[in-house]
C-alpha cells in the first residue's frame, strides 16, 4: 500500500472520527517482561555499564559439555571451559602486562583520581611535557584499553590475540573533547529543523532532543557521542570509518567494525523518523485494540484486512474501491491479515523523507504533519545520511568484515534500528554482514528482537545481532522524568539480567532452527557465558558453526576472552585505536566505568595476582608469550 497516498487521505479524514476511538492507556505498554521470576536478594540496582555490567557472584566454573553433531554427547566431546585457569587465560601476556592490568586497575578504584582524571591528565602534561606525558599514558591507561595510534600500529596486538583465538572489532575512538556547553549548542543546533526554529514554541513531543539533555556524553560514560557539525565533517567521519573497515580487512580475518549512525549525518532526521515509526506503531495499535486484540503480544496481534479497510472508510480516508486498490499487491501476511511487520512495511525507505514526517497525534485524534516544512536541504541531509551508510556497508563486503551498529538514545534509535534492518535486507543476503545492537535493559528489548527475528524469517536474509546491556540508563531516566513519558528502562539489574537472558535464548533457539541468525554475546558477565554455553550444549550448537560470538572490550576480563577462543569459540575484543591526545575522552570513560566494575568485584585482580604469584614461584617471572 503506497504510504504517501495513506498519509494524503488520513491527513483528509475526519479528525472526530478518530477521537471517537478508546484505548486504554496502558495499552501501549510493552509486552515484553520477562516471564523469569526474581530470586530474592539484595542486588543493587542497574548501573550504567555499556559493555561492562555488573558483577554478579561467580561460582567455581563447571565443565560445559558442547554438543557438535548432535544432542546425545559422549564425553570424549566435552570440551572444560575454567575461568579461573590463570595459566590459560593470561599465557598471551608477559608479565609486565600483569603488572600494567594490576595497576590500572587497582588506580580505577580511586574516587579522587578517578573524579578529578581529566584534571590530572591536563596537569602531567604541564608538568612533563607532552612526550613524557604520552610515555606515560603508554605505560598505563592508553596500553592497557588502547591498541595503538593507527592502523598499522594496532596490527601487532591483533596478531597476536588472533594467535591465541581473539578476534578484533576496530573501533577508531578520537572524539571531541567538549564542554558541557559547546555541545549542548552543537546538539540543539543539529537536532532542531528549520520549521522548530520558525516555532519554538510548539510541542515538539517525546523524540524532540530538549536543551537539558543536550549533551549526550554527559552520563553515558560507557559510550562515545558524536556531534553534528557540517555534512564535511560527516564526510570526513565516513572516511574515517572506511579505514578503520580497511584495517580490519587487512589486519585480521572475519572481523568487525564498529560504527555509530550519528557520526553519519545531522541527528535531526533520526530524531524525527523515530517519532513517526513510533506513533504509527501506536496508530497500528489503536487500529488492534479496536478489533479486541488489544492484549495480544505485537507479532500475534493480526488486523483483518476488510475489518480494517471499513475502518479506514468510516474514518473518511476515502471511498471503499480506493481502499481496496491501495492494499492491493502488498505482502499483507496470510489469512487476508496484516500484523505489525506488515504494517511497518508501508513505510519504505524510498518514500520522499518529507512524506515520512506525517504522524497521527494520539492525544488529540488528529493527524497532522510532524513539521510545517521541509526544506530542500534538509531533505537532502537525510539522504545523504543514508548514503553514507550504504558506502560503508559496501567497503565491509568488499573488505571481508563485519559492521556492527551500536545502539545509542531511546529518542534515536527507532530510526537507528530501522535504517539498519534496511541494510540487512540489502547486504545480509548471502551472510552476516550488517550487524544491530539491542540493549537488553529497555522494556522493549524482546519485541523489539522477536519482530527482526520474524522478519527475517519471512524475507529470508541472515540476521546479525548483538546483545548488551545498556549504556545510557541515567540519561534515559532523567529525560523520562523531566519530560513526562514513562521510562524505558528495566526496573533493576535483576529485570534486566533476565532480559539479556531471554533475548538470548530465543535468539540460540532461533539459530537451532535457523542457521542464518547470528548473535554477538557482549558481556563480562561469567554467568551470562555460561547460560550461554549451557544453551548451546542444549541444542546441540557447535562453536566451529560460527553462528554465536562473544565479545569483551580490549584490556579488561581476559580470563573469558583467551579460554573462550582457545577452545574454539569465536570470541572478539572490542580493540580502539587512535592518537593519545584523541582517545582521552575515551580513556576517562575506560576509568569512571572501570571504578564501578572494581569495586563491585576484585575478581579480575585477585586473577591477575594469583598468575603472578604462580609464575614467581615456577621461575616463570620474565615469562613472554611465544607465537
Amino acid at each position: 500500500m503506497p504510504y504517501t497516498k495513506l498519509v494524503t487521505a488520513l491527513v483528509r479524514a475526519n479528525a472526530d472520527n478518530i477521537k471517537k476511538m478508546r484505548i486504554s492507556p496502558g495499552r501501549f505498554g510493552s509486552k515484553c517482561a520477562s516471564d523469569r521470576r526474581q530470586e530474592p536478594g539484595n542486588r543493587e540496582q542497574l548501573v550504567d555499564e555499556g559493555a561492562v555490567e555488573k558483577a554478579v557472584p561467580v561460582e567455581k566454573a563447571v565443565p560445559v559439555e558442547l554438543i557438535r553433531q548432535r544432542k546425545n554427547v559422549t564425553r570424549a566431546n566435552t570440551i572444560n571451559i575454567d575461568f579461573d585457569n590463570t595459566q590459560e587465560a593470561y599465557k598471551s601476556k608477559a608479565t609486565i602486562e600483569l603488572l600494567r592490568s594490576a595497576l590500572v586497575f587497582k588506580l580505577c578504584t580511586s574516587d579522587i583520581l578517578v573524579d578529578k582524571n581529566k584534571e590530572l591528565m591536563d596537569l602531567s602534561k604541564k608538568v612533563f611535557g607532552q612526550r613524557i606525558f604520552e610515555k606515560l599514558m603508554k605505560m598505563t591507561f592508553y596500553g592497557q584499553f588502547v591498541a595503538g595510534e593507527d592502523h598499522n600500529a594496532i596490527k601487532p596486538l591483533i596478531q597476536k590475540n588472533q594467535a591465541f583465538g581473539v578476534g578484533a572489532v576496530l573501533d577508531y575512538s578520537v572524539e571531541e573533547d567538549l564542554t558541557q556547553e559547546e555541545a549542548e549548542t552543537k546538539e540543539m543546533y543539529s537536532c532542531v529543523s528549520e520549521a522548530e526554529k520558525e516555532s519554538p514554541d510548539v510541542d515538539h513531543h517525546e523524540k524532540t532532543l530538549h536543551s537539558q539533555f543536550g549533551d549526550r556524553s554527559g552520563g553515558a560514560i560507557s559510550a562515545r557521542s558524536y556531534f553534528y557539525a557540517d555534512e564535511a565533517k560527516c564526510d570526513d567521519q565516513m572516511e574515517t570509518l572506511i579505514n578503520c573497515i580497511k584495517a580490519s580487512g587487512g589486519s585480521s580475518t572475519d572481523g568487525f567494525s564498529a560504527i555509530k549512525m550519528t557520526a553519519l549525518g545531522r541527528p535531526q532526521f533520526l530524531l524525527q523518523f523515530s517519532e513517526v515509526l513510533v506513533r504509527w506503531r501506536r496508530f497500528f495499535n489503536i487500529l488492534a485494540a479496536q478489533q479486541g486484540q488489544s492484549g495480544m503480544t505485537a507479532l500475534e496481534q493480526k488486523l483483518e484486512v476488510e475489518q480494517l479497510k471499513e475502518s479506514l472508510t468510516k474514518l473518511g480516508v476515502g471511498g471503499k474501491d480506493d481502499v481496496d486498490n491501495w492494499f492491493s499487491g502488498e505482502k499483507l501476511g496470510s489469512s487476508g491479515t496484516i500484523d505489525l511487520l506488515g504494517w511497518n512495511n508501508l513505510i519504505k525507505d524510498t518514500t520522499k523523507m518529507s512524506n515520512l514526517l506525517m504522524v497521527p497525534k494520539i492525544e488529540t485524534g488528529q493527524l497532522e504533519p510532524l513539521l510545517i516544512t521541509f526544506t530542500a536541504e534538509e531533505e537532502r541531509q537525510m539522504k545523504r545520511m543514508l548514503q553514507r551508510a550504504d558506502v560503508l556497508a559496501e567497503h565491509a563486503m568488499e573488505n571481508g568484515v563485519r559492521l556492527m551498529v551500536d545502539a545509542e538514545q531511546t529518542y534515536f534509535q527507532p530510526a537507528i534500528s530501522r535504517l539498519t534492518l534496511e541494510m540487512q535486507r540489502k547486504f545480509n543476503k548471502e551472510k552476516a554482514v550488517v550487524f544491530n545492537t539491542f540493549q537488553c535493559y529497555l522494556k522493549e528489548a524482546y519485541v523489539n528482537v522477536t519482530l527482526d527475528v520474524e522478519l527475517s524469517r519471512r524475507e529470508g536474509w541472515h540476521l546479525g545481532t548483538k546483545l548488551v546491556r545498556g549504556a545510557y540508563m541515567y540519561q534515559e531516566r532523567d529525560r523520562a522524568k523531566e519530560i513526562g513519558y514513562e521510562d524505558p528502562i528495566n526496573p533493576d539489574y535483576e529485570a534486566t539480567n533476565n532480559m539479556y537472558h531471554k533475548c538470548l535464548e530465543y535468539l540460540l533457539e532461533e539459530i537451532e532452527h535457523n542457521r542464518k541468525a547470528n548473535i554477538m554475546v557482549a558481556t563480562h558477565n561469567e554467568d551470562t557465558v555460561r547460560f550461554t554455553l549451557e544453551k548451546m550444549n542444549e541444542i546441540g550448537l557447535s562453536p566451529t558453526e560460527n553462528n554465536v560470538y562473544f565479545g569483551q572490550l580490549l584490556g579488561m576480563c581476559d580470563q573469558i576472552s583467551f579460554p573462550l577462543g582457545q577452545a574454539g569459540f569465536p570470541v572478539y575484543k572490542y580493540v580502539p585505536y587512535g592518537p593519545v591526545d584523541q582517545v582521552l575522552p575515551y580513556l576517562s570513560r575506560r576509568a569512571q566505568e572501570n571504578r564501578g566494575f572494581m569495586k563491585g568485584s576484585q575478581r579480575e585482580r585477585r586473577l591477575l595476582w594469583k598468575e603472578m604469584k604462580r609464575r614467581l614461584l615456577s621461575g616463570q617471572i620474565f615469562y613472554k608469550p611465544v607465537y
